[in-house]
């Protein structure tokens, strides 16, 4: 048994190490949001990461993922969070996230969206098809600028004759 949940913590250090730098933001930036929730009272872990889209085009990056949450021992408030260990049987919740990211050297957030849940609310399909079009929504953001011409896009100036 003891080894069969070494694997497994190997499996998630393996699956964490080869995380994208956004793909890394992305999951800390979602477990901010869910600690930052009222009705959460205890601190919650990244138990995996599923369903990672990561697209680039000449407007950004899209990066979309889905992060399951496990919930330790430790209230959220704590001060030394290192040593929570998870506590079997009880919250599981999962969250949709998708982020759009401008091309700078430090990449800022253009648009984002995230839902958090339990995991088999997730699963429902009106839920599912809201989070599949916010997420479709997110990552237009920043192209129809391009083809579209906005007052003050453009300034042109004459020079004063001589």
């Amino acid at each position: 048994m003891k080894c069969l949940v070494a694997l497994s913590l190997g499996f998630m250090a393996l699956a964490a190490a080869s995380q994208s730098p956004l793909q890394k933001r992305v999951v800390k930036e979602v477990l901010d949001y869910f600690h930052s929730r009222s009705n959460v009272h205890f601190l919650f872990k990244e138990q995996s990461v599923e369903g990672v889209v990561e697209r680039e085009d000449p407007s950004g990056t899209f990066v979309q993922l889905r992060v399951n949450l496990v919930q330790t021992a430790c209230r959220k408030r704590m001060v030394r969070k290192e040593n929570c260990k998870t506590v079997e049987n009880k919250r599981k919740p999962a969250c949709v996230a998708c982020f759009k990211f401008d091309r700078g050297d430090v990449p800022k957030a253009l648009d984002k969206y995230y839902n958090c849940g339990p995991s088999h609310h997730l699963a429902v399909k009106e839920i599912k098809h809201r989070d599949e079009a916010e997420c479709r929504e997110v990552e237009e953001t920043g192209k129809a600028t391009d083809s579209l011409y906005l007052p003050g896009m453009f300034a042109f100036s004459k020079g004063l004759p001589a």
